[in-house]
């Protein structure tokens, strides 16, 4: 049982990642997904060099081993399933999305039996990822979008999804095995701006930086996406772990679905089905099985 303040941080937190996608799904109308996420990426970093500026405490990260490997964790677990999962917004609904997103501790624990040695399987977990990719599993085989006029659902979005999830996945286990006793804001610094770095060039020599269609209100949520959907994000996920523990951050992931659904209902004319609800369940009941552990204190990682 998680406490108030614990639970009002969880709350403020899955809102900030749930309303993030929301805008996320508005500005692929006026973005190219790498695009957007380069720039998204490039005032996070902005936005962590600024803490550092002005922090009496903190100097900016020098080790170069900690730049190779929260480098790597910053191309392949931020770059990649942040351009991937924006990509699939082009296709179906926030809400569909965010509701596939909630598969990501079930992969972590596929992936953690392979490079992890201290995450056994059991009955239990085995159950929780078959639950979790049932509800899934519905949700494609009905072809649901989430978007009006009953559209059938097109599979590269679900593709880009998955490829955002694996990708997100590969990080958690990452930093556990290899930034397990790092400080998290530098990982998290170093992390958005290696990811920023790699991903501008990337993006001007595939499809260029072509702003025409952006207007006001598509600047307003790039820096919304910036400053709370990523840079803000990451700071009250490391405080919620810090203060009060992994388990109430992994409480997150039934937040953001909820909050996405609902806002991608209320300002973009999303779908709420009952196909959807089900599959919601279905995915929530899983992903509760794989959280259902003895209340032990697990060390604090770097996610």
């Amino acid at each position: 049982m998680i406490n108030r303040q614990a639970a009002m941080l969880v709350l403020l937190l899955g809102t900030f990642y749930g309303s993030t996608l929301v805008v996320s799904r508005f500005s692929v109308g006026q973005y190219d997904p790498r695009v957007y996420i380069s720039l998204r990426l490039m005032l996070a970093a902005l936005a962590h060099a600024l803490v550092y500026a002005f922090s009496r405490t903190r100097r900016w990260p020098t080790d170069p081993s900690l730049w190779v490997r929260a480098g790597i964790l910053g191309v392949l677990g931020t770059a990649l399933p942040m351009t991937a999962i924006v990509s699939s917004l082009q296709y179906q609904s926030s809400g569909v999305t965010s509701l596939l997103l909630t598969l990501n501790p079930a992969v972590v624990v596929i992936l953690a039996q392979i490079f992890l040695a201290d995450e056994p399987m059991t009955w239990r977990r085995i159950a929780g990822v078959l639950i979790a990719f049932g509800g899934a599993g519905l949700l494609l085989m009905r072809g649901e979008t989430g978007l009006a006029n009953l559209v059938q659902a097109d599979w590269r979005g679900y593709a880009w999804v998955s490829v955002g999830i694996l990708g997100g996945a590969s990080a958690t286990v990452y930093a556990r095995r290899m930034l397990r006793f790092e400080d998290a804001i530098d990982v998290a610094a170093v992390r958005m701006t290696v990811a920023a770095l790699v991903l501008i060039p990337v993006t001007s020599l595939t499809v260029g930086y072509d702003l025409s269609r952006v207007d006001a209100a598509g600047v307003m949520a790039l820096i919304y996406a910036a400053i709370f959907g990523t840079f803000s994000g990451m700071i009250l996920n490391f405080y919620i772990i810090k203060h009060h523990g992994a388990t109430p951050a992994s409480q997150v992931s039934y937040v953001i679905p909820v909050v996405a659904t609902g806002l991608g209902a209320l300002l973009l004319g999303e779908q709420i089905t009952p196909l959807m609800l089900v599959g919601m369940v279905i995915i929530f009941a899983g992903i509760t099985l794989l959280n259902l552990r003895s209340s032990r204190q697990r060390p604090t990682q770097v996610e």
